[in-house]
């Protein structure tokens, strides 16, 4: 059996491709931390730092930056995101 992987979304709570990432990890069942970078200075320069970009949201799977919700749905619809949450 594998183990879920670990998922972090750095976003915040008025970015509507932040909900759409959202909604789409929900969908696939996928548990993830939520980190809402809009007033906290420190949390914005860690996702600068881990995914190399200023824009929300940005999506790390089990420390691999995966970019914002376009490569996310991108990766779903080419399959590679199951693969990715462990979901056979």
């Amino acid at each position: 059996m594998s183990t879920s992987p670990k998922i972090v979304i750095y976003g915040s709570q008025q970015c509507n491709y932040c909900t759409a990432a959202r909604m789409l990890l929900k969908k696939k069942g996928a548990d993830y931390e939520d980190i809402l970078i809009s007033n906290n200075a420190e949390q914005r320069a860690e996702m600068e730092r881990l995914s190399g970009r200023r824009s929300v949201p940005q999506i790390i799977i089990d420390g691999r930056a995966i970019g914002g919700f376009d490569e996310l749905y991108a990766l779903d619809k080419s399959g590679q995101l199951d693969s990715l949450l462990g979901i056979e």
